[in-house]
């Protein structure tokens, strides 16, 4: 580069390429980010007509994101843009089966069981179906994450972030999420 910048007066050489655009790509996505989790906010109020319920359902994001940065660390992956895509799939995937999961609790409610009772019983309900759907995701997953072939390295840390991600938010939102409504209600 210095032998062209000599011969080629006002000659500017930049090392950006793949930075810049992860640059890019994170600044809209910061400024998409706050709107998206408000709009989520928004409809979950909607839909339970409770505050606390909505909170509820979106505190179990930041829970799957703590499983999809330990899965990289596990698979000794970057994280990189392709993983913030597979946190957002995360997130979609978490608040689905929150919400199935609150409905569940809901429901037996309004049929006038008491609080203990209808956790209980939509915790037995909702176990399998919550439980077949993460572990069919994540062993769908597996062979993409377990590929060696140059193609599938750029996908790797996205297909990381949901599995790994889904396995503990599954985990929390069996577990975690019945004990915060039982103790918001």
């Amino acid at each position: 580069i210095p032998e062209l910048k000599a011969e080629f007066r006002g000659l500017r050489a930049s090392f950006e390429g793949q930075s810049r655009e992860r640059r890019k790509m994170l600044g809209g996505f910061k400024k998409a980010l706050p709107w998206a989790l408000m709009g989520m906010f928004s409809i979950l109020i909607l839909v339970f007509g409770s505050y606390a319920q909505a909170t509820l359902v979106m505190l179990m994001i930041p829970l799957g994101l703590v499983g999809a940065v330990i899965g990289h660390f596990l698979l000794g992956l970057p994280l990189t843009v392709l993983s913030i895509w597979g946190v957002v799939a995360l997130g979609g995937v978490i608040v689905n089966d929150s919400i199935v999961f609150v409905d569940a609790i809901n429901r037996r409610l309004a049929e006038g069981k008491e609080l203990l009772v209808a956790v209980h019983e939509a915790g037995i309900s909702r176990f399998r179906p919550i439980v077949l759907t993460t572990l069919t995701t994540a062993a769908g997953l597996m062979p993409l994450i377990l590929e060696q072939s140059r193609q599938a390295q750029f996908l790797i840390p996205m297909a990381a972030s949901l599995a790994f991600g889904l396995l503990f938010g599954t985990i929390f939102t069996l577990g975690v999420l019945p004990a915060g409504f039982a103790c918001i209600n």
